[in-house]
């Protein structure tokens, strides 16, 4: 049963990847989908970190989508600026800045240490701080990829490749094959929205 949930999740995954890769506002419902089968594989697995920020990623897609939909439209009303009645309300692909990456980096050690306390602490987790690695990493990329930001492709490769071999550890062998082919094609997901990106800044121009 743990093996065939875990082949569904890898395949919404996949649907997923492929969404993300082409900007689509419907990775975020397969962003719902996959967490709800991963909760049930990673407390199966004893990977407690994974499991809770599982939870997270349900609350965030419906945040996300919400972003990717109205998040122009939104950010032009905060800035008190107008928006033209040919401009699209949706978020557009946008840069991280240096007081982002600052405050970014902050928060992802916080929760890194906390995280890791946390396992160590209060369950029988034997892989605390890779676990809270990766998921401190995910909840910052998935603010990023919330936010429409092209920098987050580099955090998903550095939490892709390390979940990799966690799971290689922990017998998921069908979900390690996912997060290395997840590392591959992130590089050619930022090579995509940085296109894009660069489409939109000419069209302001």
């Amino acid at each position: 049963m743990e093996q065939l949930l875990e082949i569904a999740g890898v395949l919404v995954g996949l649907v997923y990847l492929a969404l993300e890769y082409k900007a689509s506002i419907y990775l975020w419902i397969a962003s719902i989908i996959m967490p709800a089968i991963y909760l049930f594989i990673f407390y199966q697995a004893g990977l407690y970190a994974d499991f809770a920020i599982n939870i997270y990623y349900l609350l965030i897609a419906i945040y996300g989508w919400i972003m990717w939909k109205y998040g122009n439209k939104i950010r032009q009303k905060l800035l008190k600026q107008s928006i033209y009645e040919t401009e699209s309300p949706e978020l557009p692909i946008t840069r991280t800045s240096l007081r982002q990456w600052f405050w970014l980096t902050v928060i992802a050690i916080i929760t890194f240490f906390f995280i890791a306390w946390i396992l160590i602490r209060f369950t029988n987790s034997n892989v605390p701080w890779m676990d809270s690695f990766t998921t401190a990493l995910s909840i910052i990329a998935m603010w990023m990829l919330a936010h429409k930001y092209l920098e987050q492709w580099f955090v998903w490769i550095i939490v892709d490749v390390a979940s990799a071999g966690l799971y290689i550890y922990k017998s998921l062998y069908f979900t390690s094959a996912l997060y290395i082919l997840y590392a591959i094609i992130a590089i050619f997901g930022y090579l995509k929205w940085k296109k894009m990106t660069l489409q939109y800044q000419l069209t302001k121009l």
